[in-house]
């Protein structure tokens, strides 16, 4: 059952890691920096990651169907945040469900992310059960799960990681669980992918993006984060067991799939 929601606590932050020159060994990471001012580079640089939030419940409700049993011995749903950055995701279900109905384990590598993600989660949702751990997610076990989110992730980890990592997922998701993957694509097609670039930069001048700091972004990225195409997606998607999938969601050459187990 829906709750109110309450204000979420955090003070307005902006993106300024990119405002001044880097040299060409500059690369992007989930530092200190970058936390501070997270919030706001997501907003202003991921086409519909609002909207892709706002799903979450919605596909939790018709999904997770409270098959796990906590330490208490009530029946839960669990839910995997894998990769959380600073807990949007594990924030909006928290938001839309009651705290006895889910359990939520949101894993990031990033110490600055997590610290900060087990703060903003506690001071919004302390009646929750929301475990915030500090981990590779190549490295840990799942226990079994209604729902996983990988929401602009798996673009970090090197390419022969992926299929692992997405095995792990599927053998831990419960029959009629599914898996939300968020992910930047590129299309095959130099000409249309050219065309999604550029149109991609427009909407990051749109919300006030400068060509220094797009330029910066774009170096600091550069073999960090190595997109797929949305094609590699789904076979790969295939390839370790999922027999339905489908493009829910594209924001040029942003795109959030669902996987059914």
């Amino acid at each position: 059952m829906s709750q109110s929601k309450p204000a979420i606590k955090h003070d307005t932050l902006f993106d300024k890691p990119f405002t001044t020159p880097l040299d060409k060994a500059a690369r992007f990471s989930f530092d200190e920096q970058v936390v501070a001012c997270f919030p706001d580079m997501i907003r202003r640089s991921v086409p519909g990651y609002g909207q892709v939030l706002a799903m979450l419940p919605i596909f939790a409700r018709r999904h997770c169907k409270y098959r796990q049993q906590n330490d208490n011995g009530q029946r839960v749903s669990r839910i995997y945040d894998l990769g959380c950055s600073l807990g949007a995701a594990s924030m909006t279900l928290a938001g839309e469900f009651e705290p006895q109905d889910l359990q939520i384990k949101a894993i990031d590598i990033s110490p600055a992310m997590t610290t900060e993600a087990t703060t903003l989660l506690k001071d919004n949702y302390p009646e929750h059960d929301i475990e915030v751990i500090t981990a590779d997610i190549r490295d840990i076990n799942l226990e079994p799960c209604d729902m996983v989110i990988l929401n602009l992730t798996l673009q970090f980890l090197p390419v022969a990681d992926r299929v692992a990592v997405l095995d792990k997922v599927y053998a831990a998701l419960e029959e009629g669980g599914i898996l939300v993957l968020t992910e930047k694509t590129h299309a095959l097609d130099e000409q249309y992918d050219a065309w999604l670039v550029e149109r991609y930069y427009d909407f990051k001048r749109a919300n006030g993006y400068t060509e220094m700091e797009i330029s910066g972004k774009r170096n600091a990225l550069e073999n960090v984060l190595i997109t797929d195409t949305l094609d590699e997606h789904h076979q790969r998607l295939s390839a370790v067991g999922f027999a339905r999938h489908l493009t829910w969601f594209q924001f040029l050459n942003f795109v959030s799939i669902v996987a059914f187990k």
